[in-house]
């Protein structure tokens, strides 16, 4: 069977490539500390050696939008274009083409609609950011197969937090059943608090520095009655207008499993948003 080497789970900002790839005088004061964080972040992934990469991300409006925006869907294909033209043009992304693991993808597909969850499927997925991002910050040399899944954390009505940590333990049920000897790393991008276009956009920190510790606590200790007892769509959009993006994080806990502490947990505190790092390793931390 499949071995999940690695879950991660961290925030994505379009801008950490930017950051810390411009000419050192352009570079903002903050950029070597973020490296140093990141690349610290990435060493947990490099050790789990893995073969293919299970992302799970959501679409910024860019292929999807309210006409026809799927709540939970999986990629097929044998190839994924990213990035687009805007986040090339504001953030400074790369292109990339990245390499799909079409039977995998099958098998989880299949999987999940075995244990009734009705995913979307697509054979023509551009990612954007929230897949890009991570592969930037923990796999640059995109030399691994992926998988993507995407969510709805943009468009309401959204599915419940439950619903991604059902989803979550259910993806990892399929992958444990594989029948294959693949090293498969899970790595799931959201957000802790986050204002997107409203008054709380560019204060000092996060938009609700509570909210957060309390994120991070409940995530590295695996306390999924206390996530699920305080944040709901109403809770989450009080922390943030895009705050909602924390349900991949807990997403990625449901992967790693119901009490499991996290074997790697990292912050870090821009002037806007808090930055957070989360690795578990589900058969024991690597030698």
């Amino acid at each position: 069977m499949a071995q999940l080497t690695a879950v991660l789970a961290s925030t994505h900002h379009p801008f950490y490539y930017q950051a810390t790839t411009s000419p050192p005088q352009e570079r903002p004061p903050f950029a070597a500390e973020w490296q140093r964080k990141v690349e610290a972040y990435r060493e947990t992934l490099t050790a789990a050696r893995p073969d293919v990469l299970v992302m799970v991300g959501a679409d910024h409006f860019h292929q999807f939008f309210l006409d026809n925006y799927p709540q939970f869907l999986i990629g097929r294909a044998e190839r994924y274009d990213a990035t687009f033209y805007n986040e090339e043009r504001e953030f400074g992304l790369p292109k990339y083409v990245l390499d799909g693991d079409v039977e995998l993808s099958r098998y989880l597909h299949e999987g999940l609609l075995e244990r009734d969850f009705d995913f979307s499927f697509s054979h023509e997925l551009k990612l954007d950011h929230s897949i890009i991002c991570p592969i930037i910050t923990v796999r640059p040399e995109a030399d691994l197969p992926v998988v993507p899944i995407y969510t709805n954390i943009f468009a309401p009505p959204l599915p419940s937090p439950k619903r991604f940590w059902q989803v979550g333990r259910a993806i990892r049920e399929v992958i444990d059943a594989y029948p294959s000897d693949l090293r498969v790393a899970a790595i799931g991008t959201g957000h802790l608090s986050l204002e997107l276009g409203g008054p709380r956009q560019f204060g000092e920190h996060g938009p609700d520095p509570e909210f957060d510790r309390n994120a991070i606590e409940w995530l590295a200790t695996g306390n999924v009655d206390a996530i699920l007892e305080n944040v709901t769509h109403e809770s989450m959009a009080g922390a943030g207008n895009a705050t909602h993006g924390f349900m991949d994080l807990l997403l990625m806990m449901g992967i790693a499993g119901d009490g499991v502490q996290a074997d790697y947990v990292d912050e870090l505190d821009l002037f806007h948003t808090r930055e957070m790092y989360m690795t578990w390793y589900p058969n024991g931390a690597p030698a």
